[in-house]
């Protein structure tokens, strides 16, 4: 029997190679969330060429009125992996033109999105088979990285490590499974040309990590080749 999985910002970079891999594996069926479907054309061709397997809805986790018609959309159906990937980048963070706004919107987008998420489908991930909520977080969120500069975007990922780890703490009775995972430095819009790895080798290192998690997991913080993240 399949399992499945909603994948969220799965219109491009990680979250498409995830959704291509997801489906492809033939063991999955993939609820794919971005904010405009029609603006999507990779990802819409992929559910036409694959209707069993893949279903995309409009979703914008930063609103929470999109989040619960997306909800609303899955109904009761089982979810055995929740993996929030959306997430956001702005462009002025330095000390010089920091945008106060644009970080409330990140923050709403990368930390509170996933919380949005795991909260609203907490129903059907209790029905799934090994249940597990993983979040693409970042290195640059982790304590033990003292750097300067990105503030908006290194205090919503450090923001959002901690609520997921308090989360696995609240799931634990639950048997879910809660980690964070730093995707690598990956060649993507936000990561840039010159990032480390491709894009496809961070979703196979992510797609191998998490379909492989198991209750006794829960409450790390993990890179995409597997290897611990200090928090």
């Amino acid at each position: 029997m399949r399992q499945t999985v909603v994948l969220t910002g799965a219109n491009r970079g990680i979250g498409l190679a995830l959704a291509r891999l997801f489906v492809t594996s033939g063991n999955w069926r993939v609820v794919a969330g971005c904010r405009n479907p029609d603006s999507a054309p990779e990802l819409a061709a992929l559910a036409s060429e694959n209707p069993d397997a893949l279903a995309v809805h409009a979703l914008d986790v930063a609103d929470p009125a999109s989040v619960s018609s997306f909800v609303a959309a899955i109904g009761e159906r089982p979810v055995d992996l929740l993996l929030n990937n959306a997430g956001v980048l702005g462009k002025h963070q330095s000390l010089d033109d920091l945008d106060f706004e644009a970080w409330d919107h990140e923050f709403r987008v990368n930390t509170m999105g996933p919380m949005r998420l795991a909260l609203g489908l907490l129903g059907n991930l209790r029905k799934g088979t090994d249940p597990r909520i993983v979040t693409i977080s970042s290195q640059m969120g982790s304590m033990a990285r003292p750097r300067g500069g990105a503030y908006a975007y290194r205090s919503t990922k450090a923001a959002l490590n901690k609520a997921m780890q308090g989360l696995a703490l609240d799931l634990s009775d639950d048997d879910i499974c809660v980690v964070v995972m730093h995707p690598g430095w990956v060649r993507t819009d936000m990561g840039g040309s010159g990032a480390d790895i491709a894009v496809e080798e961070s979703a196979g290192g992510i797609f191998s990590v998490v379909t492989g998690l198991k209750a006794a997991d829960t409450g790390r913080f993990l890179q995409w080749n597997g290897s611990e993240h200090d928090w």
